[in-house]
């Protein structure tokens, strides 16, 4: 199985890093990632291909797990000492299914994308990060998982644990679905007015976007507020997350990882706490 056979490398040559077109890709996503943290390709994952990724998801799909619960935009516990309007205390119902990526293994072609070299390459430098700071993201779990939604699923507003996510839209549900994001609010802090804002629907800072079949999007989610809008129908949404992070060996905390996954593995307990910066989540 080679990733070579899915991207349209004649669109994106992700497998010729010396060549003009590879960088003229790079230096576009560099550019769109510094002005709101979002870059999209669009069918960058071959129209002809989409439906082995279809198949790929389906059979999977028993394995995801379903969640219905409320949480904040950091997937904390409440905070008492707050005021009541403060973002930590202010909690939305999700509902949503993730399904693990010790689902796909070596037969998965979702899984020889995000472990083919030139991708990871590719990736790195669009995002214009140095070598000794870039990582595939260590967690069993979560490193390539997809997310499954359906009739009246979606995603409240959050902020990601990794620094950098990576998603490959497969399938759309029937409508809703649009992926919202407020670009580079945590930059220098939390910004926990501007948090606000976005949660009291009176902010002028979120983008909306309709994603298809193949397109690669690559966000900077640990920043960046963002939700999935609603969906409708009986067509599942599906979207492979490819994630990578800035410190070698992180995984997702003990808590959020048995909020999305419903269990967590010894590896989460012994790296609780291991990551780079010291955001709330």
């Amino acid at each position: 199985m080679l990733p070579s056979e899915y991207i349209d490398v004649e669109r994106y040559p992700v497998n010729q890093p010396q060549s003009a077109g590879f960088h003229d890709m790079v230096t576009m996503i560099q550019s769109e990632l510094a002005s709101d943290g979002c870059a999209v390709l669009k069918g960058f994952v071959r129209a002809d291909k989409i439906p082995d990724l279809i198949e790929e998801a389906d059979r999977a799909s028993p394995h995801g797990h379903h969640s219905m619960n409320r949480t904040n935009v950091y997937f904390s516990q409440d905070d008492e000492t707050l005021d009541i309007s403060h973002p930590r205390r202010r909690f939305f119902d999700r509902s949503n299914s993730f399904i693990p990526a010790d689902n796909f293994g070596s037969d998965s072609a979702l899984r020889a994308i995000y472990e083919w070299p030139l991708f990871f390459d590719f990736i790195r430098e669009a995002l214009d990060e140095p070598e000794d700071s870039f990582f595939r993201y260590a967690d069993p779990l979560a490193d390539v998982i997809v997310n499954m939604a359906g009739e009246g699923n979606g995603f409240p507003w959050h902020f990601d644990t990794n620094n950098f996510t990576v998603t490959l839209a497969i399938q759309n549900a029937d409508e809703g679905g649009d992926f919202e994001y407020a670009p580079n609010i945590r930059s220098g802090g939390e910004n926990f007015e501007a948090v606000r804002d976005v949660l009291d629907k009176t902010s002028d800072r979120v983008t909306k976007l309709r994603l298809e079949p193949g397109d690669l999007q690559i966000f900077k989610g640990r920043y960046s507020l963002h939700r999935v809008a609603p969906l409708k129908g009986d067509t599942p949404r599906y979207v492979a997350i490819f994630s990578y992070v800035e410190q070698e060996g992180m995984v997702g905390s003990p808590e959020r990882t048995k909020q999305l996954y419903g269990r967590v593995l010894p590896i989460h307990l012994e790296r609780a706490g291991l990551r780079s910066d010291e955001y709330l989540d």
